[in-house]
């Protein structure tokens, strides 16, 4: 049944509706960036916009505060320009444009406007977002220390979007997870790959210590790279039962 038939009045849902259908993400977003969501779902449902516009917001929010990080890293390691200013850019941004890519899956189900096509823009204009995302951590870390390895840059990359495939195929009928536990301990330690935890800490380092950005992409690489071994074997053990 549509969400909206079951609301007392469809055409005044509340932020709490909103929130309601959220898709989870982990103790960070449900917590933080799914109710910023279901404020902004609320406010383009009052103004009659579409999800794919919120999508889409997302997507020039984001790239904006990862296109800034890029331009001036070099000038932020030359002490050009202040850290905490392009750092508190991103931090910003990013959190900002993950809430609306929260929002606009959280308006479609609400006003029941979602269909195919609006989910496929929605994960083109995520998978945009995070390379611009990668490429800001990748530009800030290689600025801070030239030194840092090539081969470094290009694994963090390759891994970083194992959290968005995986996320895309948990939406799916065959999905399942390695770890089913609720608790709250456990929750605490998925913080690890909560995209909206993940985020926040990858601004903050930008905004007050960003020669520390080379052991962030260090750390999300091992990681998202023992994330990715670990679900191959518990795939690979689950398909031969």
């Amino acid at each position: 049944m549509n969400f909206a038939m079951t609301l007392a009045d469809p055409s005044r849902p509340a932020v709490a509706d909103f929130h309601r259908v959220n898709r989870g993400g982990g103790l960070f977003s449900e917590s933080v960036s799914q109710w910023i969501g279901a404020v902004f779902a609320l406010a383009a449902q009052r103004l009659g916009l579409r999800p794919t516009a919120l999508s889409v917001t997302n997507l020039v929010l984001g790239l904006a505060a990862s296109v800034t990080v890029v331009a001036l890293a070099g000038p932020v390691a030359a002490g050009d320009v202040p850290a905490w200013a392009v750092g508190l850019v991103a931090l910003v941004g990013w959190q900002l444009a993950y809430a609306l890519d929260c929002a606009d899956g959280q308006l479609a189900r609400v006003t029941g406007q979602g269909n195919a096509a609006g989910a496929r823009v929605d994960v083109l204009c995520d998978v945009a977002v995070q390379i611009a995302l990668v490429a800001a951590l990748g530009a800030t870390a290689v600025a801070q220390r030239p030194s840092t390895p090539t081969w470094l840059m290009v694994v963090f990359a390759g891994t970083w979007m194992v959290n968005l495939v995986t996320s895309v195929m948990q939406a799916g009928p065959n999905a399942a997870s390695m770890v089913t536990s609720s608790s709250f301990p456990v929750r605490l330690v998925k913080l690890v790959r909560d995209y909206g935890a993940v985020i926040f800490l990858a601004g903050l380092v930008l905004t007050v210590a960003p020669a520390l950005t080379i052991w962030l992409v260090v750390a999300f690489t091992i990681v998202n790279g023992g994330f990715l071994l670990a679900s191959i074997t518990f795939s690979a053990r689950a398909s031969l039962r």
